[in-house]
């Protein structure tokens, strides 16, 4: 390796002859000219020589083909970058062109470490002899010419001083007929061009034939070969070569394993720059008792950073100087200003305000500074630019250097300033009046609301970093990011910049503003479920209205103070606040604005559960918004239109509510509200048992609510997605489903909504038989609703805890329950889940042999069904009040209850409740000794139910299908045929007591001899 050639070759008799056929080190060494032009060189001179002269007998001379150094220690993360230099110089790479690789990139970032490693690895392949290492200095005050480069090259491969020809063409002439006749030896050469800035550095010192080059420079040289950008590392490998740099000073140092956060706070800190962090390594190693947590906070100060980055032999800020120092003044003007931008990228226009050029000016700037590797292109984003963060804290020293020169420059970084803050505001005021849908005159910056959005998207950083800058920066943005923030559901972001705005209007004394500012501090404050801060902004926004005279705003405030009011659950005072909005804007003859007051006027009646008057609440809030044109607005009223339609039990029409709503919702491009829409579409189609179209609806609304960062949304479409779950029988995925809704509720500290989300869970712990589990579930959210004051909550949870209690078999506790879900269902006035609870109420009433009073509560579970339209619960109390009559031997009146139960069920399409309703038809035929009728009947049920793969039912179905067949002396080969069957899908539903005695009463099934 390093250039001994392992070939043999035959030496020519010299002043120092060697044997023949001695293998010679270095033979390499061997000096050619054939092909060269030596016109006045000073080997030959001029004129003809008066002695004989061969230039090929001088003594061998040491080379220097196997310099290259080794990496530094801890090198790593280059796997990418090594494979792309590969391919470059791989002697068997398709295609024909140069073997040459252009690494660049800014100086630190390891491009002369990567290039160092890349010639180990191919020397270790074999494909190359040898490498040769210049280094240009490219940046340093006298950076090396090609000539200078060639003759340390020639000298490299042999060539004796004395031999050289003068600089030019002879030169690059020697070179190539070393390389050519290295390549007749068999040899093949890298050649390693190491810091190279100009294209006129490099382009003599490409080789000809097969041998190969790499450049590396913090320039792009374009037209020399393959390029490839070296960017930072990423954090685990800038840890890395931390924690080997430390152990090459001290194998003992363990600061990287003690304290890894610290680890990739100092690494973050260094910029993921493998020089920075060498230097850093450096320092600690000087320091061996200083914490990485210290290092971290110290290198972490915005101010100094830099200095932080010197360890008195490497400084970062001296590379950066040589990098700028190369740069023409207006580009080295242009990097100094792009420092003022306070985002992490900056676009094109914005450059162009802060340049005060042309955009076709700026944008060769631009270019040109990235071509330096002083910015990079943003490479998501066309037509934007990015500084790395330790290249911003440069430029921004350089700009306060260069303001500190004089009032002049000063002044001129000023303007500066101010031109980009003023294109941010007016673009950002532009941008908001396509957001907003109160029907104002839309500006013509931007052509539309999907333009507007797609600036906002792409500024954001910038806007908000710019509204830290002054407080009339604040505050103006502050009002006009509002909108944009809420629609993007930057809801952090949304409190900042309304905080913001707050502050402004108090330090600039702008009473005029100041009470809008709270007004819209507390609605980010309600996004966020921090109500009790929400209603003390909205309180303080409605009386600084009442004392400034300003009705229209007094009337907002009394709009979102109800909202506040209802998220807190103090339903009449936000009746009131609503109504108090309303008259304002009915006063006002502010149609737009009473439209809002209507719809959320309507949400709070529908909590009040006045459903009738939300209905025409919300009617009146969708027509209003129709006639004024607000397609966003009308999609909100038709979709709390939907969902108190749904309460109404009014399916069909909540559907088509539901369905408009995301279809305008979509129209006006609100993904968030979009996935509210869904999510309500979903329960209504829950409700019409289309279950799969359903689930459809449910898991879209959940993505959507992801999408947009919404967690308590997606916990709402996780919880309803659950619930279609457990009607498609679907039950470890309806409990993953249950426990994620909980778990985000927990994590947006929604204790009402987490009640739900327990009570659910609880219900499908009950269908999986973990009736432990599911008695806890329900309890907890029992003490919840009770906790947040929901008396109609608590009752719902109260009930599925008598039914739990049952499954347990705890009846005196069930009864409790079910009797307080009755209560206070009635209490509040809920006809339709008083009738659940008597159904219930029935049903643990018969298990304690209480028929009588379990016949009057299914005959009253079953009138407050047909009284609320509910087909399907109307057969579940059909149902159950059959079973009743049953245990009072009323056996024609069963059957009649049973089948009508079987027919609704039926008619709703409810297949599992139908099978139970045929296998309770079989008992009762059986018990009219209509046994032929009975064993359909049986034979319908086990078929239905273990379609259905509900095998704890299809056990008890079997069981009493066999009970049956024996009540008929049937064959007893059937008989136990039946309970083995039973045993069976006991067994499958994990329930080994029941499994157990069907195994018993199929073993004690006589069979007679045959």
């Amino acid at each position: 390796m390093g250039g001994k050639s392992s070939a043999k070759r035959k030496g020519k008799k010299s002043g120092n002859p060697q044997k023949r056929g001695q293998k010679r080190e270095g033979n390499a060494a061997r000096n050619d000219f054939r092909g060269a032009g030596f016109k006045d060189s000073q080997v030959l001179g001029q004129g003809t020589m008066a002695v004989k002269t061969y230039v090929q007998q001088y003594a061998p001379v040491p080379t220097a083909l196997d310099a290259l150094p080794q990496p530094p220690v801890g090198f790593t993360g280059r796997d990418d970058d090594i494979a792309f230099i590969l391919g470059v110089l791989d002697p068997d790479r398709s295609g024909s062109g140069p073997a040459v690789a252009v690494l660049s990139g800014w100086g630190g970032v390891g491009k002369t470490t990567l290039a160092y490693a890349a010639g180990h690895a191919v020397q270790k392949r074999g494909w190359f002899t040898g490498v040769l290492l210049v280094d240009l200095h490219g940046y340093d005050p006298h950076p090396a010419q090609a000539e200078d480069a060639l003759e340390a090259l020639l000298r490299s491969m042999g060539v004796r001083s004395e031999h050289l020809p003068p600089p030019g063409a002879g030169r690059e002439a020697l070179y190539r007929s070393q390389l050519n006749e290295r390549q007749k030896a068999g040899e093949r050469l890298l050649v390693v061009a190491d810091n190279a800035s100009a294209v006129t550095q490099v382009r003599p010192l490409l080789p000809p034939g097969h041998h190969g080059v790499l450049i590396t420079s913090r320039n792009s040289l374009p037209g020399l070969g393959r390029l490839r950008t070296v960017n930072r590392l990423q954090p685990e490998d800038a840890v890395a070569l931390l924690d080997a740099a430390l152990k090459n000073n001290n194998p003992d140092d363990v600061r990287v394993e003690e304290d890894p956060e610290a680890a990739e706070r100092v690494a973050l800190a260094c910029g993921y720059l493998p020089l920075a962090l060498q230097i850093t390594a450096a320092l600690l190693a000087q320091d061996p008792g200083q914490p990485l947590s210290e290092r971290a906070d110290a290198l972490g100060q915005a101010e100094g950073v830099l200095d932080g980055l010197n360890d008195g032999e490497r400084s970062l800020r001296t590379m950066f100087d040589q990098s700028l120092e190369r740069l023409a003044p207006q580009e080295q003007d242009l990097f100094r200003l792009l420092s003022l931008n306070p985002g992490t990228d900056v676009s094109t226009l914005a450059a162009t305000v802060l340049a005060d050029q042309s955009q076709s000016a700026t944008e060769r700037l631009l270019g040109r500074l990235a071509a330096s590797h002083l910015i990079e292109h943003n490479p998501a984003v066309r037509g934007r630019w990015q500084m790395h963060d330790l290249l911003r804290a440069y430029a921004g020293e350089q700009s306060q250097t260069a303001m500190e020169r004089g009032r002049a420059p000063r002044r001129r970084y000023e303007q500066a300033r101010d031109r980009l803050v003023d294109y941010y505001v007016q673009h950002a005021q532009a941008a908001d009046t396509h957001i907003r849908t109160d029907g104002r005159t839309l500006a013509s910056r931007f052509s539309d609301r999907e333009q507007a959005l797609a600036w906002f998207d792409a500024e954001r950083e910038n806007l908000i970093a710019t509204a830290h800058t002054s407080p009339q920066a604040g505050r103006d943005l502050g009002f006009a990011l509002g909108r944009y923030l809420d629609w993007r559901r930057r809801l952090q972001d949304l409190v900042v910049v309304r905080s913001l705005a707050l502050d402004a209007c108090r330090e600039l004394n702008d009473t005029g503003n100041e009470a809008s500012a709270w007004n819209n501090l507390g609605s980010a404050l309600q996004e966020l479920r921090r109500f009790d801060e929400a209603l003390h902004a909205h309180q303080t926004a409605r009386d600084q209205h009442q004392q400034t005279g300003d009705t229209h705003g007094e009337a907002i405030a009394w709009n979102n103070l109800g909202t506040t009011l209802q998220r807190l659950r103090r339903f009449d005072e936000a009746l009131h606040a609503h109504q108090a909005d309303l008259d304002h804007c009915q006063q006002a003859e502010d149609t737009h604005g009473e439209a809002g007051a209507w719809n959320n006027l309507g949400n709070t009646l529908k909590e009040l559960r006045r459903f009738d008057e939300a209905l025409h609440a919300h009617q009146t809030a969708r027509d209003q918004h129709q006639q004024t044109g607000d397609t966003h607005g009308e999609a909100t009223a038709w979709n709390n239109l939907g969902i108190t339609l749904q309460e109404l039990r009014r399916f069909d029409e909540a559907l088509h509510a539901h369905q408009t709503a995301r279809n305008q919702y979509q129209q006006t491009g609100d993904t968030h509200s979009e996935a509210s829409a869904w999510n309500n579409l979903g329960s209504a189609l829950k409700e019409l048992r289309r279950f799969d179209e359903a689930l459809h609806a449910h898991q879209t609304a959940r993505n959507q609510y992801q999408q947009t960062g919404d967690t308590h949304g997606e916990a709402t479409a996780w919880n309803n997605l659950g619930i279609t779950l457990q009607r498609l029988r679907r039950f470890d995925e309806a409990l993953h489903a249950h426990q994620t809704a909980r778990n985000h509720f927990q994590q947006t500290g929604d204790t009402h909504s987490e009640a739900q989300a327990w009570n659910n869970l609880g219900i499908t712990l009950q269908e999986l038989r973990r009736f432990d589990e599911a008695l806890h579930a329900h309890q907890t959210a029992r003490n919840q609703h009770q906790q947040t004051g929901d008396t109609h909550s608590e009752a719902t949870a109260w009930n599925n805890l008598g039914t739990t209690l049952q499954r347990l078999r705890r009846f005196d506790e069930a009864l409790h329950a079910h009797q307080t879900a009755r209560n206070q269902h009635q209490q509040t006035g809920n006809t339709h889940n008083e009738a659940q609870a008597w159904n219930n109420l029935g049903t643990v009433l018969k298990e304690l042999r209480r028929f009588d009073e379990a016949l009057h509560a299914h005959q009253t579970a079953r009138n407050h069904f047909q009284q609320t339209g509910d087909t399907h619960n109307e057969a579940s109390a059909w149902n159950n009040l059959g079973s009743a009559l049953q245990e009072l031997r009323r056996f024609d009146e069963a059957l009649h209850a049973h089948q009508t139960a079987r027919n609704q069920y039926q008619q709703t399409g409810d297949t599992h409740s139908e099978a139970q309703a045929w296998n309770n038809l079989g008992t009762t035929y059986r018990a009219l000794d209509r046994f032929d009728e009975a064993i359909t009947a049986g034979q319908r049920a086990v078929e239905m139910l273990a379609e259905a793969q509900d095998w704890f039912r299809t056990g008890e179905a079997w069981g009493e299908l066999a009970t049956t067949l024996t009540a008929a002396s049937a064959d007893p080969s059937q008989i136990r045929e039946a309970w083995n069957e039973s045993a069976t899908a006991y067994t499958r539903a994990s329930a080994a007591e029941e499994a157990a005695a069907s195994r018993t009463r199929a073993d004690s099934t006589e069979i007679p001899e045959p």
